[in-house]
């Protein structure tokens, strides 16, 4: 404990960075995932009118607010 509290000037900025660091990964990787996701809604929606599931109507509803989610997404990554 002692030995932790007297290194803290050298190692809390380097536990800091680490910190930040797996912080942002785990953002980038919800992002992925998000998106992964999405592509995914997007061809099982896909598959669903191709099989008669869904009427065209639902499709395209269904299928812009997919596009546009993705678009979000995309739009948020290059900001």
């Amino acid at each position: 404990m002692i030995l932790r509290l007297l290194t803290l000037p050298l190692t809390g900025p380097i536990e800091g960075m680490l910190w930040i660091g797996e912080q942002v990964l785990e953002h980038a990787n919800a992002e992925v995932n998000d998106k992964e996701d999405l592509h995914k809604q997007l061809l099982t929606l896909q598959l669903a009118f191709d099989m008669g599931e869904v009427s065209e109507e639902e499709f395209e509803e269904r299928e812009e607010e997919l596009l546009l989610a993705i678009q979000e997404l995309q739009d948020s990554e290059i900001s």
